[in-house]
């Protein structure tokens, strides 16, 4: 069961104004995935319109019988230990009657209306504290944790360890996102997150194929509120398809508006200053995990690189818009014969591709073993598919990891 349980509604910041319930099923189907988080359950707007679905055991049902769960993010802005935190926060809720009892908390800290993702000022210890008086099955799990400006152990404004953040509260954390700018292998390399399953979801603000569904989690389990929480606070029977975390937006060190990338080594030579303008860089996801790590090499479980299709035609075509009707005209051919995108990328034999270009059935091969380069994405830019060698593999990815799927 391939799920993507983080999403976003129409009602926050910078998303599609056209996702709805009909919209995400839709491109959910075509993607592969047999499981959506709702998404931005605190918006009233939302929240209504996604309570028209059935619920039965946890799930909630399109006419169509696609299966949803109860799903939202949150920001916390708050200063701990002398330091500002901004931290975001999946909250995966086992029913109607849960979500209700969380966003009237949410109501006696502040206004819930004005963005699907709100923000509060309280810390990450009172959340959870909270959270768990309402109900027990409600699942907290930490968003992206390496993003620079957002995530848990991010350089901006994160801790180094779980325990910082949440004090004694940390026993009810079973869980993390690893982020587009982080994998497995190197989340591995960190030996206090071992404790916690990996998950990783799309963040997606939007419902087209390239953001939906682009990392999810796979659960060895059937389609049961219950059964998927029992796996991620047992740590076991999950797998992740993650995008290369050279292909996030923060994997790097850089600055946006002066055009610098840099690999760590380079950035600390540099005392992590800008050699344009002489400001701070942004601190990137992969000289964090360097900077917390206590292990040469990575312990980790099964998960998969995979680039979307999209991505990978726009390449071939050598065009620079995956928005193209020459991209979608390639891709609709695909999903014309074999169904869905997850099926192109993870298990269609090669025999059946006769009839598509060679270069991009070799690109869709290369990619199922993770052997693509991509040049690293910095402050905010996507890294970018390239025939380039950008970089020595730090790590290298194991048969389990591909044996796995």
């Amino acid at each position: 069961m391939i799920a993507d349980l983080h999403i976003h509604s129409r009602f926050s910041r910078a998303c599609s104004k056209n996702i709805d319930a009909v919209n995400l099923e839709k491109w959910a189907r075509v993607k592969g995935l047999d499981l959506l988080g709702t998404g931005d359950f605190t918006h009233p707007e939302w929240f209504a319109e996604m309570s028209k679905l059935e619920e039965t055991d946890g799930v909630l049902r399109s006419s169509s019988g696609f299966p949803f769960l109860w799903q939202s993010e949150l920001s916390l802005m708050y200063t701990q230990d002398g330091k500002g935190r901004r931290i975001h926060f999946v909250m995966l809720a086992p029913s109607k009657d849960v979500v209700v009892q969380i966003t009237d908390f949410l109501k006696s800290k502040g206004r819930i209306d004005y963005d699907g993702r709100p923000i509060f000022g309280f810390s990450a210890i009172e959340l959870v504290e909270n959270l768990m008086s309402i109900s027990k099955d409600i699942e907290i799990i930490p968003a992206h944790i390496w993003t620079s400006w957002f995530g848990i152990l991010g350089s901006k404004t994160g801790f180094d360890n779980f325990e910082e953040c949440f004090k004694d509260k940390v026993k009810n954390i079973h869980s993390f996102e690893t982020g587009l700018s982080s994998d497995p292998l190197m989340n591995g390399r960190c030996s206090f997150l071992d404790k916690f399953s990996t998950l990783s979801f799309s963040d997606t603000h939007s419902f087209w194929p390239w953001r939906i569904g682009r990392e999810a989690t796979i659960f060895d389990c059937s389609v049961n509120y219950k059964e998927i929480i029992k796996c991620i606070r047992s740590n076991t029977g999950i797998s992740t398809i993650e995008v290369k975390p050279e292909y996030g937006k923060y994997h790097w060190d850089g600055h946006r508006n002066c055009g610098i990338s840099l690999d760590p080594a380079e950035s600390r030579k540099l005392k992590g200053i800008c050699p344009k303008c002489g400001k701070g860089l942004t601190i990137g996801v992969e000289y964090r995990v360097d900077e917390l790590a206590d292990r040469s090499e990575s312990v980790h479980k099964d998960f998969k690189h995979l680039i979307p299709l999209h991505e990978l035609i726009a390449f071939s075509l050598g065009m620079k818009a995956m928005t193209s009707k020459k991209v979608w005209g390639v891709y609709n051919q695909f999903i014309d014969k074999f169904k869905s995108e997850f099926n192109i990328l993870l298990d269609a034999p090669r025999e059946e591709f006769k009839s598509f270009d060679e270069k991009l059935v070799d690109l869709i091969f290369k990619n199922r073993i993770g052997d693509l380069n991509v040049q690293p994405g910095y402050d905010g830019v996507y890294g970018k598919l390239t025939l380039d060698d950008v970089k020595k593999e730090k790590f290298k990815i194991s048969q389990t990891s591909i044996d796995g799927f």
